[in-house]
């Protein structure tokens, strides 16, 4: 980690629009400027599926000064969960996946060591009890897919279900999309971009191609930590649980978030395979564009159901994790984290998305039919409230 002073930075240019009555949300992005250290970021919001905040500014890679552009994509680390949890509501709808049917329905070698009864929704809702791998995974076994999915068949679960939750940081990607995988025969990042990527107009890939690659930013490494003693306790807790060390490793095949100053998913190979829980790459207009589509009809269609929003919003897990870290607020519905005050508030209790590494966030709010995203490539330390301060501005302005 290093400091960086942000107290002089100037008034940054935004690029973009904003619909009447909606300036506070641009307020909040500047202020993420001039005060909490952003290089390069954007911010997207549809109502009623009409875009009315669409804005960006800063440098897309200090390296080269490349200035963020409209199209400019960033890693959202962990809203990748999100793009799966959608695609996992899309086939239940088609009768092609029950979420309360064990995930051996789908994919039978994962009975192998107790596993058989676990079902896809606590797989969806981080209890499936494989937050992490016994095995050592090298990067080149996590880009081939199948070592991971062999090691997971392999794995005994850490506990029960009924035990508890553990965020599941990296095999949930592996857990949802083998099941799409076995379903569709095509790879979770493949069905995406077929079901509902392409058919959006979406520039959001789990599985970045080779043509867009000179539009993706240049992830920097995380600002400083807080000082508080919740931020201490953090740290030291992740360096000390072998779970939370291995979860986010995948026993040792990379590291995470950074190595020094490197930001592990700046890998062209990484960012070219797929990862599904944690390298997905989107453009903020399209990841809140996605979320806007879950709630609302954009070019004529709706992603998810009234009925696959009740699902997905009852809460599945709350609470302290069996891992041992800290209780700071999350509650996790199906596949989707939820509105979570004080830490992620979202608009309301029936927000639904979820928050990625560094300070990344996408939701929805069915009550408001909102899309909303903002992603910047200066990932944050703990304490981060960049995109709190922006959910917040945007709450006030919709009166929630």
């Amino acid at each position: 980690m290093r400091s960086r002073d942000v107290s002089s930075r100037s008034l940054p240019r935004v690029f973009g629009e904003v619909a009447d009555g909606h300036g506070a949300v641009m307020d909040a992005f500047v202020q993420n400027f001039t005060e909490r250290g952003d290089v390069g970021a954007a911010c997207a919001v549809y109502v009623d599926g009409r875009i009315v905040v669409d804005l960006w500014a800063g440098v897309a890679d200090r390296r080269t000064g490349r200035p963020w552009h409209a199209n400019t994509a960033a890693v959202i680390f962990s809203c990748s969960k999100g793009l799966l949890a959608i695609s996992a509501y899309v086939l239940a709808q088609q009768g092609l996946l029950d979420l309360d049917a064990p995930v051996a329905r789908y994919w039978p070698e994962f009975a192998a060591h107790g596993k058989g009864s676990i079902t896809m929704r606590q797989a969806l809702s981080h209890r499936a009890g494989v937050p992490c791998l016994d095995v050592d995974l090298t990067k080149e076994a996590v880009i081939a897919w199948q070592p991971v999915i062999h090691a997971i068949e392999a794995q005994e679960p850490l506990f029960s279900p009924d035990a508890g939750h553990c965020y599941h940081a990296m095999t949930y990607g592996w857990l949802v999309g083998e099941v799409i995988r076995r379903i569709t025969g095509l790879t979770p990042g493949a069905y995406f971009r077929r079901r509902i990527g392409d058919p959006l107009g979406l520039r959001t890939w789990i599985g970045l191609p080779a043509e867009a690659r000179a539009t993706v930013a240049w992830m920097e490494s995380p600002l400083p930590d807080e000082d508080s003693d919740a931020a201490r306790e953090s740290a030291r807790l992740q360096l000390e649980r072998r779970i939370v060390q291995r979860s986010l490793s995948l026993g040792g095949a990379f590291a995470f978030p950074a190595d020094g100053d490197f930001v592990t998913f700046n890998d062209p190979a990484l960012q070219a395979a797929e990862i599904p829980g944690a390298n997905g790459i989107s453009t903020p207009r399209s990841l809140a564009r996605l979320y806007a589509a879950c709630v609302s009809e954009i070019d004529g269609r709706r992603l998810l159901s009234d009925a696959s929003i009740a699902d997905a919003v009852r809460v599945q897990a709350a609470g302290p994790q069996l891992s041992g870290m800290p209780d700071d607020g999350a509650r996790w519905g199906t596949g989707f984290q939820l509105s979570s005050p004080p830490a992620q508030p979202m608009l309301g209790p029936r927000s639904f998305g979820h928050a990625g590494a560094g300070g990344q966030l996408a939701f929805a709010d069915p009550e408001v039919q909102v899309g909303f995203a903002y992603l910047s490539n200066q990932m944050g330390g703990y304490g981060d409230v960049r995109a709190r301060e922006l959910t917040l501005a945007l709450r006030s302005v919709l009166g929630r």
